[in-house]
């Protein structure tokens, strides 16, 4: 015992004496907060003013890393979805929709502000704890399997003021905000994950009513419920930490800023609260219904589970069923919008905040390359629908690239011609999906040392850590399966980079730093690193 006590006070003397127990030193982060924009944000959003006299009710669905190939909506996919393909022939499938970061709170971030997360620092996913001390690192780097995850070596981590301030600016003008100047009532259903605290809610930024969770994840549905499949997943090193969570803190259900009890599936009680919030809604009305599905945790009802029984690997088999509850939920939208006369004057859309989370192994997103987290087309290209019958003729299947970005744009034409005071980076949509002519010239992305841009012909994205530089001529090789850089299109890549350069200058440094680097591996065993 007493040799034992002694190995024990040798150990911790020589991590003193490395100062690997030593606490990291603090940095403060910039806020970023632009008091010129402030300023133009309150005058605008005080000034009198008045939509136009055919403005539509709007739906706005996000769900939660739904990719390409989950469902049959493309094509081919694992889960059919009959409400959402009848949603999409009324109206327009997107075929190359993109988001502007691969992982939720900062593509999210960018959809909510019609803006590039990235001209305000908002270019990370939101973390709530950082390392403590160099030990810490130690012990994830050597002695945690946490792979495809890997925690950053650091040396100065976010001050406590820092993380509690992380998200969305207070300069950055919402959706709800600019509907509610025109009169509309604003509810958001779901999942926030855009900022830390009940008090920089939704309801801080234009939402009149909110209900649901601020974290990125909550429980779909209490432990113990005997009519819920709770599927464990072993293999997804974040599964544990996410089944922690539960519905405590930043996960557990609320409404206006309370926590609440909450007995009914959350993707059921989602669709409920918005059909409640629209019945009752005296004003025109724009729900943001956020479905976290079918983002982890894994728990599927009973009768959806048993539906899948051809499926044997339960993590997969849970997966599908969280999909088709979502399309039955979707489904019972559009049926009370109908059966109540709303639907033809609903402006809806419907797209997923990223890619499939490949590293969960539910879903391997089909023949896309990579998936959430990467830049690559699993990871950033993603479902998009938008329908509105009184104006939108179906059955439209639009093929030029457009971006999350459009759909603020969108929508605000719809409602009215005023210019708000901040750059916006989407289009209308509207001129274009009748012709299929091309909206943008350039889409781009960055995450830290990850950069991408996507033209109509081709991609390119690099590493500024690793130096990897890939191109594809994604018009012929949607799949990334044949790296052309140095060998062709030396032109485009050259006016490509020069366009990437030209879009930087309008950004700002991250707000707060990266946490773990995400390790992909493709089918040439090639090794890319992912900043997160």
């Amino acid at each position: 015992m007493a040799s034992m006590r002694k190995t024990v006070i040798l150990l911790f003397a020589f991590l003193m004496a490395c100062g690997l127990t030593r606490p990291l030193a603090v940095r403060d982060c910039s806020t970023h907060e632009n008091p010129v924009l402030l300023e133009k944000k309150s005058k605008y959003l005080e000034q009198k003013a008045e939509k136009r006299t055919d403005a539509p009710d709007i739906i706005w669905i996000i769900v939660d890393d739904l990719g390409m190939a989950d469902t049959d909506l493309y094509g081919e996919g694992t889960v059919h979805t009959p409400h959402l393909n009848k949603l999409a022939d009324a109206g327009v499938r997107f075929e190359n929709a993109y988001v502007t970061a691969s992982v939720c709170s900062p593509s999210r971030a960018a959809m909510l502000t019609g803006r590039y997360n990235q001209r305000y620092g908002f270019e990370h996913q939101l973390h709530d704890r950082y390392l403590k001390n160099k030990l810490e690192y130690f012990f994830f780097q050597y002695l945690i399997h946490s792979q495809p995850w890997y925690v950053q070596k650091q040396d100065t981590v976010p001050a406590g003021e820092c993380l509690a301030s992380m998200g969305l600016p207070d300069s950055e003008i919402t959706m709800a905000e600019v509907l509610k100047k025109y009169g509309y009532a604003t509810g958001l259903f779901g999942k926030w994950h855009l900022t830390m605290q009940n008090i920089d809610g939704p309801n801080a930024f234009g939402f009149d009513e909110f209900y649901g969770f601020l974290n990125s994840n909550s429980l779909y549905a209490r432990k113990g419920n005997q009519d819920i499949i709770c599927t464990r997943n072993k293999k997804d090193w974040t599964d544990k930490y996410i089944w922690k969570d539960g519905r405590s803190g930043l996960s557990a259900i609320q409404r206006n800023g309370e926590d609440i009890a909450e007995d009914r599936y959350l993707t059921t009680a989602i669709t409920d609260e918005a059909i409640h919030f629209i019945e009752t809604s005296e004003q025109p009305y724009f729900a943001l219904l956020t479905y976290n599905a079918p983002h982890t945790p894994f728990q599927a009802t009973a009768e959806a589970y048993a539906k899948y029984a051809d499926i044997k690997d339960p993590v997969k088999r849970t997966y599908a069923a969280m999909i088709s509850t979502l399309d039955d939920e979707i489904g019972r939208l559009v049926d009370y919008l109908k059966s109540t006369n709303r639907f033809d004057h609903t402006l809806i859309f419907f797209i997923s905040d990223n890619g499939g989370a490949e590293y969960t192994l539910a879903t391997d997103n089909g023949p896309y390359k990579g998936g959430k987290i990467t830049d690559f087309e699993g990871g950033l290209k993603v479902p998009m629908v938008m329908t509105w019958p009184a104006e939108v003729e179906p059955g439209v299947r639009f093929t030029p690239c457009v971006s999350s970005l459009d759909i603020f744009q969108t929508i605000l034409n719809a409602v009215t011609t005023d210019v708000p005071p901040m750059d916006l980076d989407g289009v209308n949509l509207f001129p274009s999906i009748q012709t299929d002519r091309p909206v943008h010239d350039y889409l781009y992305f960055r995450k830290g040392y990850n950069h991408s841009i996507r033209s109509a012909d081709y991609k390119l994205t690099w590493n500024t850590q690793t130096g990897d530089t890939l191109m594809y001529h994604i018009q012929i090789d949607p799949y990334e399966n044949i790296n052309i850089y140095g060998r062709e299109a030396h032109a485009e890549m050259e006016a490509m980079f020069h366009a990437y350069s030209a879009w930087e200058q309008k950004l700002v440094s991250p707000r707060w730093p990266a946490l773990i680097d995400f390790r992909y591996e493709d089918e040439d065993k090639h090794v890319y690193w992912f900043e997160n």
